[in-house]
């Protein structure tokens, strides 16, 4: 059910996790003057901006849920994918501040940065927990959550509202449909564990995606490997050598492997190949809500959640913030959901009744399945704005026309110059 908050009431929050999204939620509960807790299982804010140079050595794919798990996915050259004026929020600008990287499209050390000095000018740094891992959050008679943090002795505090601020950029998806793929003998690693290319020398490489992590680690290990094989399921590429690269070439999907190295590309042509990058996404992973029964994982369907944010069953008590995808205001768009959470929770937002935020839910996923989008593509906003455009006229926080228009040029321009993207965009 559903339940109603007085505007009157300061509530007891837990944020869960202190990137980005950690981060804007905290602020903005801050500003609703709620008591605010922020988990961060790290010691420093940042989330994935993060950069560590430790992988995962025992499993290249993450795919054993008992690793030590790396939560970083950052590659040593990573720069930003989109420019600059995208990069902040509506009061606090990375356009104006620079770190040492004034680059439109600046390395991951900048944006890092930029998040400590936000966490530190609004006072959200005061509030968060570091080295403090959630491990559980179950629900309490009152309306409540419970939520169990670990790291040696398991500790439980009572919140009226929980939000979830983990990140999606941790638990590998991998192509494990190829195939063959199973009795391939050699090297597979995904890109969550890719750092820098010198492991790659003088090696045959085929790389699996065409995100721009893909496209970007290509680039990287071609400086030392002996051949990169880029492998794409886009009806949109074309079987060839890459401009500007001796080594590098875009292949059609992969047809099958074998156990003896092998690679056949559906347009006909076999390599041997040593390694196996998968630069093929994420899974959204919330270990710590199994207990809650509210909130599934189906094909990284999270759901049901009304406008990818409450789960109707609760709401707004349990909240999700950065969820959606394929934005090209992302940062604007973590920040309008941050505002809607933290409004809801004071009273100053109703939301609709659990059965009419049901109805919402299951129309979309209906409309998905018309238009015969696949479920696990429930979260991406396919880089349209009608999503950030309701959020901000429900939270009176508009988009500027003028970032909107930044946006489209600056994904025109990827796709019409992919070799140089960043460095030739102006705005």
């Amino acid at each position: 059910m559903t339940m109603t908050i007085s505007s009157t009431d300061s509530l007891n929050v837990a944020v869960i996790g202190a990137g980005t999204c950690g981060l804007l939620t905290a602020r903005e509960l801050l500003r609703q003057n709620h008591r605010v807790t922020v988990f961060e299982k790290s010691d420093r804010v940042g989330g994935t901006w993060v950069y560590d140079s430790q992988i995962e050595v025992d499993d290249g794919l993450g795919l054993d849920p008992n690793r030590s798990v790396v939560h970083s996915s950052l590659y040593s050259s990573l720069r930003t994918n989109l420019p600059r004026p995208l990069m902040g929020f509506s009061d606090y600008s990375l356009e104006h501040r620079s770190y040492g990287d004034s680059r439109m499209f600046p390395g991951h050390e900048e944006v890092l940065k930029f998040l400590e000095d936000f966490a530190n000018e609004f006072g959200v740094i005061e509030v968060i927990r570091f080295k403090s891992e959630v491990v559980g959050v179950e629900l309490r008679d009152g309306n409540k959550l419970a939520v169990e943090v670990g790291g040696g002795t398991a500790e439980e505090e009572v919140f009226d509202a929980v939000v979830v601020c983990n990140g999606h950029h941790t638990q590998p998806r991998v192509a494990n449909d190829i195939p063959g793929i199973q009795e391939w003998s050699r090297k597979q690693v995904h890109s969550h564990n890719y750092r820098v290319p010198e492991p790659y020398r003088d090696q045959v490489v085929v790389v699996i995606g065409n995100g721009p992590s893909a496209l970007d680690i290509s680039r990287d290990i071609a400086t030392v490997a002996k051949e990169v094989h880029l492998s794409s399921r886009s009806s949109d590429v074309k079987a060839s050598r890459l401009d500007g690269y001796e080594n590098m070439w875009q292949h059609l999907e992969i047809n099958r492997v074998f156990g003896d190295g092998r690679v056949v590309f559906q347009e006909g042509l076999s390599i041997e190949a040593d390694i196996i990058l998968h630069c093929t996404g994420y899974k959204y992973h919330f270990p710590f809500l199994r207990k809650t029964g509210v909130v599934h994982v189906d094909d990284n369907r999270v759901g049901p959640l009304y406008k990818h944010v409450f789960p109707p069953q609760l709401a707004p008590r349990l909240a999700f913030v950065g969820l959606s995808y394929n934005q090209g205001v992302l940062f604007r768009m973590f920040e309008l959901q941050a505002k809607w959470i933290a409004l809801a929770l004071s009273g100053k937002i109703s939301l609709p009744s659990q059965d009419e935020m049901l109805i919402d839910v299951h129309k979309h996923y209906q409309e998905m399945e018309e238009n015969e989008i696949p479920k696990r593509y429930t979260h991406s906003l396919n880089f349209q704005f009608e999503y950030v455009e309701w959020l901000g006229a429900h939270v009176g926080c508009e988009v500027d026309d003028q970032l909107k228009h930044i946006s489209k040029n600056a994904r025109e321009h990827f796709i019409s110059h992919l070799n140089s993207s960043r460095d030739t965009f102006v705005i």
